[in-house]
């Protein structure tokens, strides 16, 4: 979408946005509460409706009239909140992977996103933050910063598990057994393990993984 049209749509959705006034000036119209409702709840759809896009498609597969139409909302206002496609990336990747890290301590980081990755949450709130590393990343510079920051606060707590000199480049090999377990389950689709049952996968993956933080170094 060009600038101009942006603006248009921009300036159309705000001519939309809440009830129109009828008789009375001030009759019909939202108050100050229900109108941060409405944006709290349409903010809330986009990032939902991107995360699962951005996790199905990648960044660059995913298209901004896709989210807003999976959303119900006119695409105008995704530029309002986010600014552009790439600041709604931002914000999916901080209310998933990022939000993950600060909530989890690090010695159940692994195995909580390694769960999220292999399982499907019923209420369909599962983190799939992982995912859309997995589809977006190494797709341009434009994915790059939030992606590249997700990638350095898992390493960085997983390294915290380590008393070794090689810290970082254990996590990084931790890192790199999570994202092929994605990489062969999600996106390859490889059996046996896109279908394997999620408890069997953790059992051999978290039983081997604990002699990681341990083991001596080279």
């Amino acid at each position: 979408m060009d600038r101009s049209a942006r603006t248009r749509a921009v300036a159309e959705a705000r001519a939309d946005d809440g009830p129109k006034a009828s008789g009375d000036p001030g009759a019909g119209r939202p108050t100050g509460a229900e109108r941060r409702r409405d944006a709290a709840g349409t903010r809330r759809r986009l990032l939902d409706a991107a995360r699962d896009l951005f996790a199905e498609h990648g960044y660059e597969g995913a298209k901004v009239r896709d989210i807003a139409e999976r959303a119900g909302v006119n695409q105008a206002l995704l530029f309002r909140y986010f600014g552009s496609k790439q600041g709604l990336l931002t914000e999916v990747v901080a209310r998933g992977g990022l939000e993950q890290i600060r909530a989890t301590p690090p010695e159940e980081l692994f195995e909580t996103a390694l769960r999220s990755m292999l399982t499907r949450d019923a209420g369909g709130t599962e983190d799939r933050s992982l995912e859309v590393y997995l589809r977006s990343l190494g797709r341009g510079e434009e994915t790059a910063g939030a992606l590249r920051e997700l990638g350095e606060k898992y390493q960085s707590a997983l390294a915290s598990l380590s008393g070794a000199e090689d810290a970082a480049l254990r996590a990084d090999l931790a890192m790199a057994w999570l994202l092929g377990i994605g990489i062969l389950r999600t996106v390859v689709a490889r059996e046996p393990l896109a279908s394997a049952d999620p408890e069997a996968v953790c059992r051999l993956v978290l039983g081997t993984l604990d002699g990681l933080w341990d083991a001596p170094g080279a």
